[in-house]
């Protein structure tokens, strides 16, 4: 994947288009959520989410996020029921968050903004690997978990904990036994829509499952998030803030909710 562009204001989202044109598509994301007009889908399924913590294997910083990964190579980590049909493996998970605590997450609702949002990327076990997957327009389903500012959250401190080993672009240390369930809000209610990728290549495979619940997260927690850096050691430093796509044109799609 190319990593000529980044979210600076030479190569950040609004110059994506220029070298991925699906940049303009019809199922772009993220997108703002209208609660109101979603809406209530009966066929829409429980959410279910099985993952073993034994699967979790290392953290990357890759320049533009810092993301988990998770050993796909059988069904302990999956992605049932809800919208989608088949089993969805976890790939990764990885989040977008502001430079302050007013604005960060990627989706939105009714123009309301949250300092930070989760991202779970699964994938298709119809396909052969995440790879093909991903080209597929049922080939990935991401689930999206909003951040609000309030208590600590312990559940997400043995991630912060870790960030310190991978605070420069290109830097990778292990990460086991971690369940990312342990970061899921109580409720699993959700809406979902066909969307994309929010990073380039763009494409448009996704079927978005965003969960109505946020998870709370303290200031000094969104501190280590901050304390990232786009650029890799030898580098100027570059502070890891504002890495979020906004929303895109909605183009005629339906977001449908998994509640009344």
């Amino acid at each position: 994947m190319s990593h000529s562009w980044g979210y600076g204001p030479n190569n950040g989202p609004d110059k994506w288009g220029a070298e991925y044109p699906v940049a303009g598509g019809q199922r772009q994301s993220p997108i703002d959520i209208d609660p109101q007009a979603a809406a209530f889908s009966p066929s829409a399924r429980t959410l279910r989410l099985q993952y073993d913590p034994a699967k979790s294997s290392g953290m990357l910083n890759n320049g533009h996020s810092f993301q988990v990964d998770f050993l796909d190579d059988d069904d302990s980590c999956a992605l049932t029921g809800g919208p989608v049909s088949g089993k969805y493996r976890l790939k990764q998970f990885h989040f977008h968050w502001g430079a302050s605590d007013d604005r960060g997450s990627e989706h939105t609702l009714c123009g309301l903004t949250f300092p930070c949002e989760l991202h779970l990327v699964h994938w298709n076990t119809k396909y052969a690997s995440f790879g093909e997957a991903a080209s597929q327009p049922d080939g990935l389903a991401v689930v999206g978990v909003f951040l609000k500012i309030g208590a600590a959250n312990p559940k997400l401190q043995k991630v912060l904990d870790a960030l310190d080993a991978i605070k420069t672009k290109g830097k990778q240390s292990s990460f086991s036994n971690f369940d990312p369930k342990t970061l899921l809000p109580a409720s699993l209610d959700y809406w979902t829509y066909d969307g994309s990728l929010t990073t380039p290549p763009l494409l448009e495979s996704v079927t978005w499952i965003v969960l109505r619940e946020p998870i709370s997260v303290s200031p000094a927690q969104m501190a280590k998030f901050r304390g990232l850096l786009f650029s890799a050691e030898g580098e100027s430093p570059s502070c890891m803030v504002d890495n979020y796509r906004p929303p895109q044109p909605l183009k005629g799609r339906q977001v449908r909710a998994s509640f009344k």
